[in-house]
């Protein structure tokens, strides 16, 4: 979320406002270590304002359907492969082990 924030420019008060979320839930959301802990409705909330913003969100093993360049962390600082945390939302993999 902070990163879509900042290619968008926009503060935490301005996310929550587009979102139609309170600031505190903004401030809990990021605060969260690794997984996003919320309510469901009020994380699709959050995707939508940063999608409709302009911003792609690309999952786990999932391909861009976008066009331009981006970003995407591919190991850690230490050269060890990034921790997985699965996401149901937006995690390749998951949907298509549910599948």
């Amino acid at each position: 979320m902070r990163a879509a924030r900042a290619l968008l420019g926009i503060d935490q008060r301005q996310l929550a406002a587009l979102a139609g979320v309170s600031l505190p839930t903004i401030q809990r959301m990021e605060a969260s270590d690794g997984q996003v802990r919320s309510v469901v409705d009020t994380l699709v909330k959050v995707i939508n304002a940063i999608e409709s913003a302009g911003i792609e969100i690309i999952g786990e093993n999932a391909q861009s359907s976008g066009a331009g360049r981006g970003v995407r962390l591919k190991e850690t600082a230490a050269g060890g492969q990034t921790r997985h945390i699965p996401s149901v939302l937006f995690d390749q993999t998951a949907q298509d082990d549910a599948c």
